[in-house]
């Protein structure tokens, strides 16, 4: 049986391959860097758990020695705290190439449409120098670049454009005139399969799309009709400002780990518009690429769909509001200590239990409302937030029962806070 290895086989494009070249009948080994993330995907897949942009040349030969196909699946859309795309895009494959020379291996490098040594963004730029180096090499190389990615999971862009068609009665324009090709998730990991087999020869760039060309305007409008929701009753143009603010925010989080697709390289990609031109690969024989029309059919939408969509709008919102709540409780604590102290002393608590108290509360206020922000604590941020509440609730029933009954409801209050945190923690999923 063959081997195939799939470098970033959890991803969104990299599990859509795994699953092609086991249906051609390949034996394959995965490649990424969360165990957690892969065993969720693929729990029986045999996986080797390596940082790409970290491994060394003598590591990929051992790794990749006994492989007939290597596909790359893997990449980063921008620079942030996980990710360096000079480290993924070039200084990965110059490493892999240079271990599979001299092997019979073939080597599928999935790149982008649209790349180029001059382009608008960093992704593109780097991933045509990473292009240029397998170019280069002396492996058995194919490099396909597919335009704009859609399949029934939701990452990324393809969740983006989702979340934008799913706004509720008011709709916002960006970039409307955009030109945009889409490609089925399943047709691009076939076509992979395909390649890999040796049926188009080696040695060629082809891009990979549809031929329709659609607005970004068009695909939005197409993308809600397929949810099931009605035409918006009006449509608002967002200005261009807004959304460079946007995408600095996004770059921003992105720096705490958050990898969102508002960030400035999609919004500058976005706007360039997402196209390619699928001649050459139609010409060397390669398979069909279902229509915008045809991709939305194979994937019908349900309720998960539209729950996920509108879920997706919701939860930097509820991370936000967490993070709000927790703070202000804890800079109002400070501005208010004295205030704090006397709920305690006036029910018989020592001033310096109440002083100890209060303090604790502050700090713990503060380093959660902080954490929550923070991608790879955030998870754990709430789990404290629903611990701290509880143990609020606990001891305050205990030493102010009396407080259930005021008007203000400071213990009501922390129910739906609880239940916030515990909706945020459960929707925190990268794939």
């Amino acid at each position: 049986m063959k081997k195939a290895v799939v470098l970033g086989a959890y991803g969104f494009i990299g599990a859509a391959c795994v699953r092609a070249l086991q249906a051609d009948g390949y034996a394959v080994c995965g490649v990424g860097r969360s165990l957690e993330s892969a065993k969720k995907i693929f729990p029986d897949l045999v996986w080797i758990i390596r940082d790409i942009s970290q491994t060394l040349e003598s590591d990929w030969k051992e790794l990749l020695g006994d492989a007939d196909v290597v596909v790359n699946a893997s990449g980063a859309l921008q620079d942030g705290t996980r990710d360096n795309l000079n480290a993924i895009h070039v200084g990965a494959v110059e490493r892999i190439v240079s271990a599979l020379s001299g092997t019979h291996a073939t080597f599928v490098q999935i790149s982008a449409a649209g790349v180029s040594d001059d382009a608008p963004t960093a992704f593109f730029r780097t991933k045509a120098h990473g292009d240029a180096v397998v170019m280069a090499s002396a492996t058995n190389w194919i490099i396909l670049r597919p335009v704009l990615v859609l399949g029934s999971e939701a990452y990324g862009g393809s969740a983006l454009l989702r979340a934008s068609a799913a706004t509720p009665c008011i709709g916002g324009r960006v970039f409307a005139d955009a030109p945009i090709q889409t490609i089925h998730v399943d047709d691009l990991a076939a076509a992979v399969a395909h390649a890999a087999g040796g049926k188009l020869g080696t040695h060629f760039v082809a891009d990979l799309g549809e031929t329709e060309t659609h607005t970004f305007a068009e695909l939005t409008h197409r993308i809600r009709s397929w949810l099931g929701y009605p035409k918006w009753s009006a449509e608002i143009e967002i200005p261009e400002w807004l959304l460079r603010l946007v995408g600095t925010g996004a770059d921003l989080l992105g720096w705490l780990g958050w990898r969102s697709p508002l960030r400035t390289n999609a919004l500058r990609s976005l706007k360039s518009g997402i196209t390619g031109d699928p001649s050459h690969w139609q010409e060397r024989g390669g398979l069909a690429v279902r229509s915008l029309e045809e991709t939305l059919a194979a994937i019908p939408a349900t309720a998960q769909e539209r729950t996920f969509s509108r879920m997706y709008l919701l939860l930097p919102l509820a991370i936000g509001c967490l993070s709000v709540f927790w703070l202000l409780s804890g800079l109002i604590g400070i501005l208010s200590f004295e205030n704090a102290k006397s709920v305690l002393t006036e029910r018989n608590v020592s001033s310096g239990i109440a002083a100890v108290a209060v303090i604790g509360g502050i700090v713990a206020d503060l380093v959660l409302g902080a954490a929550v922000l923070v991608r790879r604590w955030s998870r754990k941020a709430c789990a404290g937030m629903i611990l701290v509440s509880g143990a609020y609730l606990l001891f305050g029933s205990w030493l102010a029962a009396d407080l259930w009954s005021d008007p203000l409801g400071p213990f009501v209050k922390v129910l739906p806070a609880i239940l916030l945190a515990v909706f945020v923690a459960f929707l925190l999923e990268d794939r």
